[in-house]
């Protein structure tokens, strides 16, 4: 075979397209004996133990218009502050607890649910506690790389202060694009937006 007399040009980018359900969510597709149920759809099961919330929201482009194709998985630990993994090393964690969920918006309205237990906080590296958080990652099409970010709460405030993560963005308003709103009966709205002057802040990891 001939050698190419020059480099051939990188491929263009692909993103999530409507494949992102199809193998992430095949029951939420419509396609059936794949899974008995899709991975990630339950955080918790009745034995869990913690204070149950829900959360709620949408991902708004930059034209304010809630995403109907997105996908978000999301990353916690338990009510203890306990993950589900041998890295954590004061395991184990909670009965009945994954600490990771998927779903996909809905496909009509764009919302998104989630189902699960408040956190506790856990340990950074020198041993300062987090504020409770959700770690979460976002697809869509047009997104070609997934998007991380993270949710904390609004009636967390001390905590959220002394957050290592949370203190360190700059400038301070910013931060706020974190924050989840609780109403009081275990339910948080927190909307994610990926430009414009609300833009969530996300994190190169």
């Amino acid at each position: 075979m001939a050698a190419l007399k020059k480099p051939l040009p990188e491929s263009p980018s692909q993103t999530a397209g409507p494949y992102v359900h199809i193998g992430c969510l095949p029951n939420f597709s419509g396609i059936d004996g794949v899974y008995a149920e899709d991975p990630g759809s339950q955080i918790v099961t009745v034995d869990t133990p913690g204070e149950r919330i829900t959360i709620t929201g949408y991902v708004y482009d930059a034209d304010d218009a809630p995403l109907l194709d997105a996908v978000i998985e999301s990353w916690q630990a338990d009510a203890q502050g306990i993950y589900p993994s041998p890295l954590d090393g004061r395991g184990p964690a909670a009965a009945g607890f994954t600490g990771w969920g998927r779903l996909a918006c809905d496909l009509d309205s764009g919302e998104f649910v989630f189902e699960t237990v408040k956190p506790g906080p856990v340990p950074w590296p020198d041993g300062r506690p987090q504020a409770p958080h959700i770690t979460l990652w976002i697809v869509a099409r047009g997104i070609n790389i997934g998007l991380h970010t993270r949710l904390y709460f609004d009636d967390q405030s001390e905590a959220n202060a002394a957050d290592p993560i949370l203190s360190a963005i700059e400038p301070p308003g910013r931060r706020q694009t974190l924050i989840a709103t609780g109403d009081g009966e275990g339910g948080y709205r927190f909307d994610i937006f990926l430009q414009g002057p609300h833009e969530t802040v996300f994190f190169d990891i």
